[in-house]
């Protein structure tokens, strides 16, 4: 137990990289945004659900643990991309209520998740090409790994308290 417990805070070898584990919830997106892409004139409602969970956990983990890493040890440059992200999360947090009211059939539904499906794949383009070079360049692997280790334990924390809401 001791080993497991502190492997979590030492960066061990079974630890995952943060941008790693960033760009799996990235690819998960991605995925789920190629089948309302596909789906186009049809009823998209249970895939948003499903990206609405992902995005919700995805940017919660960020705002919570890697973003405030970044903003107190990053340069100038990596705080300014960092802050930019926060307020495009904003604009995620936004919609993701707004088409959540809106029916799947309807044209509004569509429109509002085609426009979430372009801000986010901007924001995933901006992160994976600008900001994860210059964290790979400010951070080092240890403490990327650390980072992991806590947005691991930090989701499974988040889900497990959005399961015991869900069913209360």
């Amino acid at each position: 137990m001791v080993e497991s417990v502190s492997g979590m805070f030492s960066g061990g070898e079974n630890g995952k990289d943060v941008i790693d584990l960033l760009k799996e919830d990235h690819d998960r997106v991605e995925d789920l945004f190629a089948k309302v892409k596909a789906n186009e004139d049809g009823n998209n409602e249970d895939t948003f659900n499903k990206i609405k969970q992902e995005l919700e956990l995805h940017t919660h983990v960020e705002e919570q643990i890697f973003y405030p890493h970044l903003l107190e040890n990053g340069d100038q440059e990596l705080q300014d991309i960092v802050r930019e992200g926060l307020e495009e999360h904003g604009q995620v947090k936004t919609l993701l209520p707004e088409i959540a009211e809106l029916s799947g059939d309807d044209d509004q539904f569509k429109a509002k998740l085609k426009v979430l499906i372009e801000n986010v794949e901007h924001h995933v383009e901006e992160e994976e090409n600008e900001m994860f070079p210059m964290v790979k360049d400010q951070i080092d692997e240890v403490m990327r790994v650390r980072l992991g280790s806590l947005i691991e334990a930090e989701k499974q924390r988040y889900t497990a308290g959005a399961s015991r809401t869900a069913s209360a």
